[in-house]
């Protein structure tokens, strides 16, 4: 267990790559535009420095503007700032992975990034159609291409100083480790849903032994009920230590070792889910202990977010 005296100032060291992540970080998968500027400003507000984004969410402008607003207003460096991005499944083709890196950047006003992720392990059918579908509707794949040439494609853009890091995202073990196995330059974070209903403890425990920082996304189980939230275990021990279910998690997650990505809406919610501290140990093991298994989001198998909109 992980006892940082300082969870939002904590900044882990990319060991594969260059740079240190914040423990803790801002999500920015919200659907509504001005939602996402507003949204994104306060957590700048509230101190987070670790901004996560996908061409997938189709706000990566929204983010940028916030970022220009927000960097300018409160005096913030760039070099402060920890910028997340992530390479979409239709941009799986080599040919296709550095101009879709450049629009993220463009898009994002940026003149470099930290951190660049593959957003799924699933290749679709190349072109602009996020969402490829047949007249079926089921989505259709790219079999001409491997994970491993996309991964070349995001090593040359390492190596030639496009980015700081680069990553995977939506991975299972089992299609981790060939990866990490034949990578040349290997993943500095993978970036997976983990909480205690599905704490990812395997995939967890590679990424430690090898030097790759575990990042969790929906930490809360994406808010929905019945979930993590609710759980009475969790809602004794924040009326037992005085925090929130969220504050509790979120301890919970960073206390494994890993950083963690939470979005909040709302000024009042992000600075909740700022002011996280250390759990008890007791508290720590009870969470550990949790039998209920549940994933949110099936992205894992097919490559399709189940919590973004469809494309039109």
């Amino acid at each position: 267990m992980i006892e940082p005296a300082d969870f939002q100032t904590r900044r882990i060291a990319l060991d594969h790559g260059g740079g240190r992540i914040p423990a803790l970080g801002f999500g920015t998968l919200i659907s509504d535009a001005a939602t996402t500027i507003s949204a994104t400003k306060d957590a700048l507000i509230t101190g987070y420095r670790h901004i996560d984004c996908a061409e997938r969410y189709q706000n990566e402008r929204e983010v940028g503007e916030a970022l220009k607003v927000g960097l300018a207003a409160g005096g913030i460096a760039r070099e402060d700032i920890f910028v997340t991005t992530k390479l979409w499944n239709s941009n799986h083709r080599p040919e296709r992975v550095e101009p879709a890196f450049e629009a993220s950047l463009g898009r994002l006003g940026l003149d470099y990034l930290d951190l660049y992720l593959v957003h799924t392990p699933f290749a679709f059918q190349p072109g602009d159609e996020q969402d490829p579908r047949d007249e079926k509707g089921d989505v259709i794949y790219d079999n001409g291409v491997t994970l491993l040439d996309t991964w070349r494609a995001m090593e040359d853009l390492l190596e030639r100083g496009k980015c700081r890091a680069i990553g995977l995202s939506d991975i299972t073990l089992d299609r981790l480790r060939p990866l990490y196995e034949s990578a040349r330059i290997k993943p500095a974070v993978v970036e997976v849903e983990a909480h205690p209903y599905l704490p990812e403890t395997e995939l967890l425990e590679f990424c430690k032994e090898n030097r790759i920082v575990f990042l969790a996304f929906a930490p809360l189980g994406h808010g929905i009920r019945p979930g993590p939230l609710q759980d009475p275990v969790i809602a004794q021990i924040a009326a037992r230590t005085g925090r929130t279910p969220a504050q509790v998690l979120l301890a919970w997650a960073l206390q494994r070792g890993g950083a963690v990505l939470t979005t909040p809406k709302t000024a009042a919610r992000a600075q909740e889910n700022f002011d996280v501290s250390p759990l008890p140990a007791d508290a720590f093991d009870e969470i550990n202990r949790i039998q209920t298994r549940h994933r949110f989001n099936e992205v894992v198998k097919t490559g399709s977010g189940g919590f973004l909109p469809q494309s039109k």
